[in-house]
């Protein structure tokens, strides 16, 4: 917009301070900060660069985004965002410039883009690519809250000159009027929206079958992962005033449509800036579109557009404050991917057909082959009996010729043995011929037989097919089936984990943050009603998660790759651990190591988090600690206690490691593993919950001490005072806070107990707090114990002598 000629600019541009500068008058002026600021003279090229190629980056590695012109009308969104170029290259605007950028990274082959252009008119979704279809509808998934347009025309990209025609279609389809403020004034609001589906190489899924076993179909033909994203661009109408644009009539009521959507896309910018709990994203289609834009899980980038003129400051003023407000506003990137079992659907039926085709024409060969062998095997047997046929009526021809030429001849005896001599050789022949048509009715027979052998072979062979096939549709039986159980759990999950942690956050609110241990005796047992009470509702969906689901499918969650699945399968499995009637199928059900290796493994806060307080809850059972020491769990829960800075989560590894402390049998692993050490780094933290549960450590620790060295199983200092404890007990003998100082009291008394302690703990201030307990303790059990370790330690007596303070 050209400044006025009577008036200086209000705006002052400082790109390489990335900062403008809007003038109240000649003497004052107010400076904003931004992510980028950009002249006049900028080239489209470099907008694009800094504005939208960041984001279509993130689109093509499956993150949705969007690139939204906010401004004064006639300031240059269109000519930013839509420009075509068609006279001179350089000119292109955002939306060609990403395109290309788009076809270039895409496999024509493999990856899908589609494209939709729409229009929002007087409160109304109109389809650019079809103005037939004038009134489009929302809908919303209830599940994922995605918002889509079913009714939208959506159009395959190929290639970078038809998206060009698509978008000279759209733009002559598109609203517009002359006004005193812009002879081309938009009057509505344009969005463009380019849908990305990409196959993901590397990561295919295999089938197996019932017994485990990869099938021979699973081995070949995977299901691959397919990435979907979106990007939107979003030109919107400028926001003008009426009696500056002169909008009358019809234009009026335009006018009127666009400032009021514009007026509700700032009330959610401002919302959501000031972390409101209600945004009002239904106040109108706009807003609605943009749902997921602003707060959601697309990156996005906002262009605002501004003008020079000192006339239209006020309208300058507000697009900056919009601008300023909006990038308040952080958004949850998130990947969107899904199986693509259509393609393996396509590939099992192309598989099937090519099975088939290959059945099929083996079976013709075949039966081909079989009629070769029976016709030959038939003309050979006709053959062998018509030669046995003509040789017999020859042989019987000439032996009844010789027969009669011998009876013509003489009688005499020389000519009887003759004929005697001839009939014998005939019947020779004839023997001869006999077995002759055996051997051929034996030859016969193995051909016979070689037919019945090729139909069996052809029975068997389509009795695997048939079995290929039921195993097949056994499979993909089997795959619907793991979907609908896999989402029912999830759901499962999410139920349950929600009223786990509202649970949670009302025992937050009514105790002090303590773990039950059996070896903080000193607790009251009123102070656990409350809680026991406030948990029946999650017992009741503890028992029904038990019987629909099962504890084995819970804690096989844990391995799942989906992060949030994880996350709810460990609240739940904490949650189950905090009845001590679930915590030994628990541990049976490996759920114990399941839990150390999530903490080993994860690198998620609300893991450690969740993870450390399921094993605090195990860690209350003795033979559960020797479980957890075992397996590693002093040495994990210490590294985690290192690297943790959450309170909360410092409170659940305090309060784990506590719980082992009251163990006798595991100080000595408990200190060589660091467990001493880590207790006492906490401290660090400062939040009196921490501080709670690291005080009950050293409680139990010092209590299993002196128990032990009453026994006479260790002698020598206190570990405690060795690792440098004491100060820090001294300084909190007595802590404001109930819990911390009851333990330290408790701490001090056990470590007076034994003579070997008593010159560093006169040395380091201790002993005036064992005469305040003594005189001034709550709690009547532990002040009789702090009497009775004075009285009974010669070095205190002495010193108290020495000071002149009677203990009475």
């Amino acid at each position: 917009m050209v400044a006025d000629a009577d008036f200086a600019d209000c705006v002052e541009l400082q790109p390489e301070l990335k900062r403008l500068k809007l003038r109240k008058n000649n003497w004052d002026s107010d400076t904003f900060e931004f992510d980028e600021v950009l002249t006049e003279f900028a080239s489209q090229k470099r907008v694009y660069e800094i504005v939208a190629k960041p984001v279509v980056e993130s689109v093509l590695d499956g993150y949705n985004g969007t690139v939204m012109a906010y401004g004064q009308t006639g300031t240059g969104k269109t000519y930013t965002l839509g420009r075509l170029g068609e006279e001179d290259v350089a000119d292109r605007g955002i939306m060609l410039r990403a395109m290309e950028d788009i076809l270039s990274e895409v496999s024509p082959e493999n990856d899908l883009v589609s494209v939709s252009y729409l229009q929002i008119y007087m409160e109304t979704i109109q389809d650019l690519l079809n103005p037939a279809n004038d009134n489009i509808s929302i809908a919303e998934d209830p599940k994922s809250g995605d918002v889509s347009l079913p009714g939208a025309t959506l159009v395959e990209i190929r290639d970078h000159k038809s998206f060009m025609e698509l978008l000279q279609l759209g733009e002559a389809h598109r609203y517009a009027a002359n006004t005193k403020l812009n002879t081309e004034s938009s009057r509505s609001h344009a969005i463009l929206m380019v849908h990305i589906k990409r196959s993901v190489k590397g990561r295919n899924s295999s089938f197996s079958s019932e017994n485990g076993n990869t099938t021979l179909l699973g081995k070949t033909l995977k299901p691959a992962i397919v990435r979907k994203s979106k990007l939107v661009v979003v030109d919107l109408a400028g926001s003008e005033r009426i009696n500056k644009s002169g909008s009358e009539g019809h234009t009026l009521e335009e006018a009127k449509s666009i400032n009021l959507s514009l007026s509700a896309l700032g009330k959610c910018i401002n919302a959501l800036a000031e972390n409101s709990a209600h945004v009002p994203v239904r106040d109108s289609k706009l807003t609605r579109l943009l749902r997921d834009s602003f707060g959601g899980t697309a990156r996005t980038s906002l262009v605002i557009t501004v003008g020079p003129s000192p006339r239209h400051r006020g309208e300058t003023s507000s697009t900056i404050m919009f601008g300023q407000r909006a990038m308040k506003v952080e958004n949850m990137l998130k990947i969107k991917e899904e199986f693509d079992y259509k393609s393996l659907s396509r590939k099992l039926e192309i598989q099937l057909d090519k099975l088939i085709a290959e059945h099929e024409r083996q079976q013709k060969v075949f039966q081909d082959e079989i009629e070769r062998i029976a016709l030959e095997a038939q003309e050979r047997v006709d053959e062998v009996e018509q030669n046995y046929a003509d040789a017999l009526e020859k042989e019987k021809l000439k032996y009844h010729k010789d027969y009669m030429e011998s009876v013509r001849r003489s009688n005499t005896e020389p000519t009887m043995l003759l004929a005697l001599g001839e009939v014998a050789e005939i019947k020779q022949k004839l023997h001869n011929e006999i077995a002759l048509r055996k051997a051929a009715e034996a030859e016969v027979d193995n051909l016979e037989n070689q037919l019945i052998h090729w139909k069996n072979t052809e029975n068997a062979r389509n009795a695997e097919f048939l079995k290929l096939r039921k195993m097949l549709e056994d499979e993909e039986q089997q795959k619907a089936k793991l979907e609908d159980e896999i989402e029912l759990l999830q759901s499962q999950l999410l139920q349950i984990s929600f009223e786990a942690d509202e649970s949670r956050r009302n025992l937050d609110r009514g105790l002090s943050g303590e773990i039950p241990s059996p070896v903080d005796s000193l607790t009251p047992e009123s102070n656990h009603q409350e809680p026991r009470e406030s948990g029946n509702g999650e017992k009741t969906s503890m028992v029904k998660l038990f019987e629909q689901v099962g504890l084995h499918k819970i804690l096989s969650l844990l391995e799942s790759e989906d992060a949030d699945v994880r996350i709810h399968a460990v609240k739940v499995v904490a949650n189950l651990a905090a009845e001590e009637s679930n915590q030994e199928r628990i541990v049976e059900a490996g759920g114990l190591t399941s839990l150390l290796t999530l903490l080993r493994s994860s690198t998620d806060e609300t893991i450690h988090r969740v993870a450390a307080g399921a094993i605090a809850n195990l860690a209350m059972n003795e033979t559960n600690q020797e479980l957890i020491m075992s397996q590693g769990g002093i040495s994990l829960l210490s590294l985690t206690a290192t690297k943790a800075e959450d309170p909360q989560t410092l409170r659940m590894v305090a309060g784990a490691i506590a719980n082992l402390c009251g163990n006798d049998k595991l100080q000595g692993k408990l200190r060589a593993e660091g467990g001493i050490r880590a207790l006492l780094g906490m401290v660090r933290c400062k939040h009196p919950d921490v501080l709670a549960q690291v005080a009950r450590g050293i409680a139990n620790f010092a209590k299993c001490e002196s128990r032990a060295s009453t026994q006479g199983t260790k002698s020598g200092r206190s570990v405690l005072i060795e690792d440098g404890a004491l100060p820090w007990i001294v300084q909190n003998a007595n802590n404001e806070a109930s819990p911390i100082r009851r333990h330290i009291e408790l701490a001090l008394c056990h470590l007076a107990q034994h003579e070997v302690n008593a010159k560093e703990m006169i040395n380091g201030g201790a002993l005036w707090e064992l005469v305040r307990i003594s005189r001034d303790c709550s709690r009547e059990d532990i002040r009789a114990l702090g009497q009775r370790t004075l009285k009974s330690s010669p070095s205190f007596q002495v010193e108290l002598k020495r000071l002149r303070i009677d203990c009475g």
